[in-house]
């Protein structure tokens, strides 16, 4: 079991460093790509011929391969705080490679989304493994988890079709909203598709099960939609905040939609609940923290360049009070009745 873990934690680590570093080579692979063509954000697809885009691809796959090894060999509350790494990677790498300046309170933001989202995992319920796809379905059509799939995507819906269009250029919670919804789901597919080659491998052929390649097709459409959502976010904000957001947001959806599946939450003490309830408030601070970072560079950014576009350099200023004279000498001539 030791030996396991063990493997478990190096497939978890491997993983972060993995996805993290994805992130940084998809966002300049976006950048290039926006310079020759649509950016993704406003519906392009001309990251898909930028090598540098397919490199942060199968730097991501890697590690998502990685990270899914990593849950057959170790429990989730081992597997999922290991994530948080990914965050400190793409932060201190934007830092250097995207020139995407991470100021004091932005760090703050990413301490407190990462403590939380740990002591949430930490606390959270454990799971129960099944033991084959099959039991996996039936927990998957469940009533409980079908309200639980019916509400995911008729938000994920309303996000695209309503919200998108709407506040999606200036939102980060729409493009990471609808990929980490997905993303729960994703990992609830992994799993019955995980147990399905472990017992493969083991001797108990899961091949045969229709539902085997159920959850395989919920996973792919799942995973397509994150890999597009998440290219807008990364094409539209600062990497250094689609990271936090994104892994806190993943890591509470995936931890529900795992506590509805399999009843983990079942049999919890008043401790553990009000521990995961600290967590989720100091996810939310680190959230609150990280958007009003955000907003106030966009500003900033907004207010420089509105500065620039009114009053241009010291120079132009200067030849405007040089010329004001004579150019409301023209004024008054091109707008006389007589002229």
């Amino acid at each position: 079991m030791e030996s396991d873990n063990g493997k478990g934690l190096i497939l978890a680590v491997a993983s972060s460093v993995f996805i993290g570093s994805s992130f940084i080579l998809k966002k300049k692979g976006l950048k290039r790509a926006a310079a020759n063509g649509t950016r993704a954000g406003y519906g392009g697809y001309t990251y898909l011929l930028e090598p540098l885009w397919w490199a942060g691809m199968i730097t991501m796959i890697v590690g998502e391969a990685a990270n899914f090894v990593a849950y057959i060999y170790a429990p989730a509350v081992l597997v999922t705080p290991l994530g948080a790494l990914s965050i400190i990677i793409s932060a201190i790498l934007a830092h250097f490679l995207l020139k995407e300046k991470l100021k004091k309170m932005g760090v703050l933001g990413c301490v407190s989304c990462i403590v939380g989202s740990v002591v949430i995992v930490i606390h959270a319920p454990k799971e129960q493994t099944p033991n084959s796809v099959q039991e996996i379905w039936t927990l998957a059509t469940q009533p409980a988890f079908l309200v639980y799939v019916a509400i995911t995507m008729s938000v994920v819906l309303a996000l695209i079709l309503h919200f998108e269009p709407l506040c999606g250029q200036s939102n980060i919670l729409v493009y990471i909203g609808i990929c980490s919804l997905m993303g729960a789901l994703t990992v609830m597919s992994i799993k019955a598709i995980g147990i399905a080659i472990k017992l493969t491998m083991e001797g108990v052929s899961q091949i045969g099960y229709p539902q085997t390649w159920l959850f395989l097709m919920v996973a792919v459409t799942c995973v397509v939609t994150q890999l597009i959502y998440l290219n807008k976010a990364l094409d539209t904000f600062n990497a250094a905040i689609v990271s936090p957001v994104y892994y806190v947001m993943f890591t509470t959806f995936t931890i529900v939609a795992s506590a509805i599946m399999f009843k983990d939450w079942s049999g919890q003490d008043a401790a553990s609940v009000a521990s995961e309830l600290c967590g989720f408030i100091t996810v939310l601070t680190g959230t609150m923290i990280l958007h009003g970072t955000k907003e106030e560079e966009q500003q900033q950014a907004s207010s420089s360049g509105n500065a620039d576009l009114i009053f241009g350099s010291s120079e132009s200023v200067r030849w405007y009070e040089s010329r004001k004279s004579t150019n409301e000498e023209h004024l008054i001539s091109l707008y006389s009745p007589e002229y």
